[in-house]
């Protein structure tokens, strides 16, 4: 009897000897994993294919993995994305994030951590069908996986659309940046990770675009939360 695959990922990733150690790491581990060496072909695959995530590399033949993740998410592709890639200048790991890719991991990684971060990434909040948030002139709604502020779209990355979700069910309440990791990353990153704060660096720089600047605000030596008006739920 066969073992049930667990997740279907696809690797876009040029080197074979990587992408077949990748494939290796996650098919140990029961995931059906399918390898793509072209960034074109690529993004082709994240359009056409129902994958439960994704793991892009940067440098790519044909498109870089910036503009694959940039098309991906532009013509709607919500799936989970992790960038992998040798590059480890603050800079790049901003543009990956800022791109629409929901993690970012840096070569050489450790198998663990590559498991662990696609484990989390794949993970979803079980909310009813049909929910919708509205939080002053933010409007989400869930079932749709959309998000618009004062009526314009924005566009969000898997996990930036479930911190967005958390902030709007809480709006008005603060959060600590450990509340946060324990509920987004489930605790994986660790609590003296700055990925909170990167991500709503991120959530805030899409929202000033849109006129909503202050949305998210720091609350100095706690956390964050949104103070736009309370949310009603439907």
């Amino acid at each position: 009897m066969q073992s049930e695959i667990r997740m279907r990922i696809l690797i876009v990733e040029d080197n074979l000897l990587v992408a077949r150690a990748v494939r290796s790491m996650l098919e140990a581990q029961r995931f059906a994993a399918t390898i793509i060496t072209d960034g074109r072909a690529g993004l082709d695959h994240l359009l056409g294919h129902p994958y439960d995530a994704a793991v892009v590399d940067v440098g790519l033949p044909g498109l870089d993995g910036f503009s694959v993740v940039r098309n991906a998410r532009a013509k709607g592709v919500h799936m989970p994305i992790l960038m992998l890639t040798a590059r480890d200048a603050v800079e790049d790991r901003v543009e990956g994030l800022d791109c629409g890719a929901d993690d970012y991991v840096v070569k050489p990684f450790e198998e663990h951590e590559l498991i662990a971060r696609l484990r989390a990434l794949a993970r979803r909040p079980h909310l009813p069908s049909g929910t919708v948030i509205d939080a002053g002139r933010l409007h989400i709604d869930v079932s749709a996986h959309s998000v618009s502020y004062d009526g314009k779209p924005l566009a969000l990355g898997v996990t930036e659309f479930r911190l967005l979700e958390l902030f709007a069910h809480n709006a008005g309440i603060v959060l600590s940046r450990s509340r946060i990791l324990d509920i987004i990353w489930n605790g994986d990153l660790g609590g003296s990770s700055n990925i909170v704060d990167v991500y709503v660096g991120q959530l805030r720089r899409k929202l000033e675009k849109l006129g909503g600047v202050g949305v998210i605000e720091t609350v100095w030596k706690v956390g964050y939360r949104l103070v736009d008006h309370a949310p009603r739920s439907f």
